[in-house]
């Protein structure tokens, strides 16, 4: 994706333990700096994760998480985090990410998060609330279908 297709940017500062043997990010900490975004993006459209969902009765589990490494990053340098939300089907959401350093790509991936009640944790339907505070924030019109 270009760049600019992304409204929502989180910058983060690697950190020396984050660095392995190599002298570069020990590839698993980039899952982090996916939910680090995220948790940022679900501030930035006004329902901070968790506590804004759960007082409203749902919550997100990850389905599915993949990530493609185009370049690697090390200690000290500075990260923008590109975050959007893709789609919204029935009951989950499909977040495209990106890891810039500067004007290089270093990162792409998608996380899919299934909305599910706290309790039972079964699959629910994505709650009119969220639809339309990420179709706002977005631009996007919301899909209403079986995702």
């Amino acid at each position: 994706m270009a760049r600019e297709q992304f409204r929502f940017f989180h910058t983060l500062r690697v950190r020396w333990a984050e660095v392995d043997r190599q002298g570069i990010v020990f590839n698993g900490h980039y899952l982090t700096y996916f939910d680090v975004a995220i948790t940022e993006y679900w501030r930035a459209i006004g329902y901070p994760y968790p506590d804004a969902l759960l007082e409203r009765g749902c919550d997100t589990f990850v389905k599915k998480a993949t990530l493609a490494y185009h370049a690697p990053a090390g200690f000290d340098d500075l990260l923008d985090l590109g975050v959007r939300v893709a789609r919204i089907g029935r009951s989950s959401m499909r977040f495209l990410l990106e890891i810039h350093r500067g004007g290089e790509l270093l990162i792409d991936g998608e996380v899919i998060y299934v909305l599910a009640d706290p309790a039972s944790r079964k699959s629910t339907r994505v709650p009119d609330f969220l639809r339309h505070a990420i179709g706002a924030y977005e631009a996007i019109t919301p899909e209403d279908g079986s995702g």
